[in-house]
């Protein structure tokens, strides 16, 4: 008789990468998948998780968010936010250049129980001194060109790809001399991404760049970030349609992903886009210290978003287990619950709940259901959930309006002129 270290027992089992969608137990033996099965026999395990009612998934990925905590301004703990919520592996973005990859290793990723793997920065400074909200006075990453250091991309990617998955570029004007250096950046992630043959994620707002070059001069397999935004270089045109850059690049093979954020997700473009048939590739965070407590919360809860917005329950789950780890080439190691792979499993509730969710404008929606995690499971052992502080947070969305009061000022297109 086999027997299993873990059984998890009578949940809806939805694992979209190989098709099931039923109640099932999933047993794991030695941090392994070992069986899904109608019926495991209790005795053949030491532990046993009742599952009823709750939806058992690949463990959670999070495409975007920031964890070099104590070293970037961005920087959040991952285990608390990311493992604590559902989340089993969490791609940094950019918070790490090639001058400070190496304390990325040794600091960041070594110290969490959550795969933690990275887009490396096209600026060789990452995001050591990122500007948080309204901030002006601090430099962006890219207010001197010679930070972005095409060379030394490539080379400290070639030599950590078990832990760097491609690159990541941020094009917005506040952060690359008020726009003089965006292109001239662009080019050099753009060409750096080529040269390693990995994808590269652009974060595109408030930038000079055009939409028919970002995404436009993308190619199939990058990553087009922050899809939902509000601000100029938004997809959706004035009268409300979708920019035929943007559809146009998703026909050659651009991944849009949600990228969730600070300023980021706008509930008029979300659903406008929604009602065109645009829906994300990835749902993600960009989980950091100015979001962690709302407006994004952790993956959980922009996921319940995207329920509100239509988007049907497995697609959600797609999204947030096997299209992510396709976008970054890892299929092959996680993303589904495939019998041999390493055990990283979610147990998930959809609970109805009545209350108003905010955007990163602090528009609310009222949401009736709500994906809350339950249990976690990081390579067959299993982690402690944690919760956010307050959910929702009305003291997040007094923050969110005060902040964009004043990104207002010098932005021409503010959110509330999207209808």
């Amino acid at each position: 008789m086999a027997h299993h270290d873990w059984i998890i027992a009578g949940g809806r089992v939805m694992d979209p990468a190989n098709g099931i969608d039923g109640q099932l137990d999933l047993c794991v033996r030695e941090g392994r998948i070992s069986l899904l099965t109608r019926s495991a026999r209790a005795e053949t395990s030491e532990r046993r998780f009742d599952a009823r009612g709750m939806l058992v998934v690949p463990g959670l990925i999070d495409l975007h968010m920031h964890g070099y905590e104590h070293v970037t301004p961005l920087g959040i703990n991952v285990d608390h936010y990311c493992l604590g919520r559902g989340v089993t592996t969490a791609l940094d973005t950019g918070s790490a250049g090639c001058s400070t990859f190496e304390g990325f290793r040794t600091y960041a990723c070594r110290s969490s129980r959550t795969r933690l793997l990275a887009l490396l920065n096209i600026s060789c400074a990452g995001l050591a001194f990122a500007k948080l909200g309204g901030d002006k006075a601090t430099p962006g990453e890219l207010d001197l060109m010679e930070l972005a250091d095409l060379e030394g991309c490539i080379d400290c990617v070639n030599a950590n790809r078990d832990l760097i998955a491609g690159v990541k570029v941020r094009l917005s004007a506040s952060l690359a001399d008020e726009g003089r250096n965006e292109a001239e950046a662009y080019r050099r992630a753009l060409d750096a991404a080529r040269a390693v043959r990995l994808p590269l994620m652009v974060h595109h707002t408030l930038s000079t760049v055009s939409l028919a070059d970002c995404p436009g001069k993308m190619s199939a397999g990058d990553i087009y970030t922050h899809t939902y935004h509000g601000f100029r270089s938004t997809i959706i045109r004035s009268d409300g349609t979708l920019d035929p850059s943007v559809r146009e690049a998703r026909e050659r093979g651009v991944l849009f992903d949600v990228g969730f954020g600070q300023g980021s997700f706008n509930w008029t473009v979300a659903e406008l886009s929604s009602r065109q048939g645009f829906w994300p590739d990835t749902i993600s965070t960009d989980l950091h210290s100015g979001t962690c407590e709302g407006p994004a919360y952790d993956l959980p809860t922009v996921m319940t978003k995207l329920l509100h917005l239509g988007l049907p329950l497995t697609e959600v789950i797609r999204r947030t287990t096997i299209e992510p780890a396709r976008a970054i080439g890892w299929q092959d190691r996680i993303g589904s619950l495939a019998v041999g792979r390493e055990a990283d499993v979610t147990a998930l509730s959809l609970e109805t709940v009545d209350t108003e969710l905010e955007d990163c404008q602090s528009q609310l929606r009222r949401v009736r259901r709500r994906l809350r995690p339950r249990a976690v499971w990081r390579a067959g052992a299993p982690g402690r959930i944690t919760e956010p502080a307050q959910w929702p947070n009305p003291a997040a969305i007094a923050r969110q309006r005060a902040a964009w009061d004043l990104l207002e000022v010098r932005d021409p297109h503010p959110p509330g002129q999207l209808t």
